[in-house]
């Protein structure tokens, strides 16, 4: 499986929310996908699914703002 895939199918997992797989350009706490909690809780996920060590200091909800933008920063990261 892609990256890419593996990323959108982790969110879409955290999110209970396919529309991030389907729309990965929707704007993800604008449109009330994903909250704070929902927020750590991918964190967490990243770190356990992909190895990838993300802290919440590392998180910008600017930089974070769409499935595609998260995608971009975790290829980044790994």
């Amino acid at each position: 499986m892609e990256f890419r895939d593996q990323v959108l199918n982790l969110l879409a997992e955290v999110a209970e929310n396919d529309i991030v797989k389907t729309n990965p350009d929707v704007r993800i706490f604008d449109e009330g996908i994903l909250d704070s909690f929902a927020t750590v809780g991918l964190l967490l996920e990243i770190n356990e699914q992909l190895d990838i060590d993300v802290t919440i200091t590392d998180f910008d909800r600017d930089e974070w703002a769409t499935p595609n933008m998260i995608v971009k920063v975790l290829e980044d990261l790994k």
